[in-house]
């Protein structure tokens, strides 16, 4: 079930908001500065292309004041994506997992720093 789920999410959602993040990415790292946003971009983005299957543990303090410029410059546009799909995922039944991932996402989306994936 995990690989349809993220087959279908892939198709209909992933690979426009893993772009997004992979363009964030890329824009961060065009300075150095940047460099550690862009990264933190270019994982978050792995896991955007297929979320079914994977545990996220959020750890906020870690990093807060690289989590509020992340939000300023890059979450908070990320985070209406996710918020947006979320809700058109919501209008069917069948689709409400896919709507839950979105909102997980767009969480995700707002303070990446400190996140850990697990399988």
């Amino acid at each position: 079930m995990r690989i349809l789920g993220n087959i279908l999410w892939f198709i209909v959602t992933g690979l426009i908001t893993g772009l997004l993040w992979v363009v964030f990415g890329v824009i961060w790292c065009i300075t150095l500065v940047g460099i550690p946003f862009g990264i933190q971009g270019f994982k978050m983005a792995k896991l955007a292309f297929f979320p079914f299957g994977k545990k996220i543990e959020l750890n906020f303090d870690k990093h807060p004041v690289m989590n509020v410029i992340w939000m300023i410059f890059s979450g908070l546009s990320l985070c209406v994506a996710y918020a947006l799909f979320g809700v058109i995922w919501c209008i069917t039944i069948i689709g409400i997992p896919f709507g839950k991932q979105c909102f997980k996402m767009a969480k995700l989306s707002l303070m990446p720093f400190g996140a850990e994936v697990f399988k």
